[in-house]
């Protein structure tokens, strides 16, 4: 079974995995709707949706910001022609230790990752309920949502209260047939992930790529995580063979963290 023709919404999908979700959710024959605060990769990915033969449009947002999540939710319903599913894929990471995390940096982690998820799950839910109609609303977790590391402490806390939103939502949507679901990925290629080696290396100092290396090293599948492994979980969370589903934040992380 498929989605074709339903209409996603993904934030955060200029690039890396949120760029993998949208043409997966193209693939499987969802129209796209990207958000991004980068228009022009918003529009490089846009064009590849395009060339998988579906409609795509974008929309320049920050998520942190509760009116530009809802702006965007209307603008993909009207330029679309409707609205099914909503990725809350953006987010950020700090790489810092408990002891030194400063209040910046808790602000800016915390606003754009739980309250951008939160601002799409209101968003959306009101979406769905506003047109009579089910819909998915899915939210971007991590293996640090199950299992703090060192240095990803503040990062870990975000992800934590991801799942409890998501758990929360779901409880509360379910009797309007919206289901509330999170993905966890875990060590996963992308340009994210080179900040944190980075970061980790400046505070530990490490060589660069050592830490990287070091938790690839402990994946039971032997290899890190591409943004295309995380987009086919979130495909089969997008599509109808999940609709007896919602609350769950279920690990895909290649055999890391076990729960």
């Amino acid at each position: 079974m498929s989605i074709n023709g339903k209409v996603a919404l993904i934030t955060g999908a200029g690039q890396g995995i949120g760029r993998a979700i949208a043409l997966r959710l193209a693939n499987d024959g969802a129209d796209i709707a990207i958000v991004d605060l980068n228009e022009e990769k918003m529009g490089a990915v846009a064009d590849e949706v395009r060339a998988a033969g579906r409609k795509a449009t974008t929309f320049k947002a920050d998520v942190s910001k509760r009116n530009e999540v809802y702006a965007a939710v209307d603008h993909a319903e009207k330029e679309l022609g409707g609205f099914d599913i909503i990725v809350n894929n953006a987010g950020i990471a700090t790489i810092q230790s408990i002891a030194e995390v400063t209040p910046e940096e808790v602000e800016k982690i915390f606003k754009v990752n739980i309250e951008g998820v939160l601002w799409g799950i209101q968003a959306a839910g009101a979406k769905f309920k506003e047109r009579e109609q089910k819909g998915k609303i899915i939210n971007a977790a991590s293996i640090a949502g199950h299992e703090s590391m060192p240095l990803l402490g503040v990062y870990s806390a975000t992800k934590f209260a991801v799942r409890a939103l998501t758990q929360a939502a779901a409880k509360e949507f379910a009797s309007d047939g919206i289901t509330v679901n999170a993905y966890c990925p875990g060590i996963v290629g992308t340009d994210m992930w080179v900040e944190i080696d980075r970061r980790m290396a400046e505070i530990t100092g490490a060589k660069i790529g050592e830490n990287y290396d070091r938790y690839v090293g402990d994946i039971a599948l032997g290899r890190a995580q591409t943004p295309e492994d995380v987009a086919s979980f979130v495909s089969y969370l997008a599509g109808p063979d999940s609709d007896y589903m919602t609350g769950q934040a279920p690990l895909i992380d290649g055999g890391l963290v076990y729960r």
